[in-house]
């Protein structure tokens, strides 16, 4: 039913959630999953970093806090570099877990506007189904954020399977 699966992960509780879906589905389907975070280099709002951990999935930070943590004060390219290498250590460590559960990974890190480069990717690597973390926002956070999850639904020529964190979930 499905070859290849796209997984679009920022590292957050709720794509914790997704991935375990995706786990399901590979094993299922026996599919590739194709593990793709994006730094995205167009709003200041969502520039986060992980906070490097045993796991790789302890959650998001804005730059400003490591920046506070560290001394660091990169901006601009340095911050994407920053972003992009955080992305790097989230994909590789989702590609552990994957491999934990039997299923093969690609990973990829790019930079740009997340739901256009999640898209162009789905194209470009031919997947069969996206599936994505909802985070349920409401009101003035998704006007001001949008969704990201959401335009994919939109725009996407393959299926989107969203996934919502279930409230009270221990991750959340």
């Amino acid at each position: 039913m499905y070859d290849r699966i796209l997984f679009p992960t920022d590292g957050s509780p709720g794509a914790k959630a997704a991935m375990n879906q995706t786990i399901d589905l590979a094993s299922l389907c026996g599919a590739t999953v194709h593990v793709l975070y994006v730094a995205d280099s167009e709003n200041e709002v969502s520039h986060m970093v992980m906070r490097d951990d045993d796991t790789g999935f302890s959650g998001m930070v804005k730059p400003d806090e490591i920046e506070r943590e560290s001394g660091m004060t990169e901006t601009g390219s340095g911050r994407m570099d920053e972003l992009e290498a955080a992305g790097t250590k989230l994909v590789a460590a989702a590609a552990d877990v994957f491999a934990d559960h039997d299923v093969e990974t690609v990973t990829s890190v790019r930079r740009g506007n997340p739901y256009r480069a999640i898209i162009d990717y789905a194209e470009d690597a031919d997947v069969d189904l996206v599936v994505m973390p909802t985070h349920g926002r409401r009101g003035i956070d998704r006007f001001l954020l949008g969704s990201v999850t959401e335009k994919v639904v939109r725009s996407a020529d393959v299926p989107v399977l969203t996934v919502r964190l279930q409230e009270g979930s221990e991750d959340s």
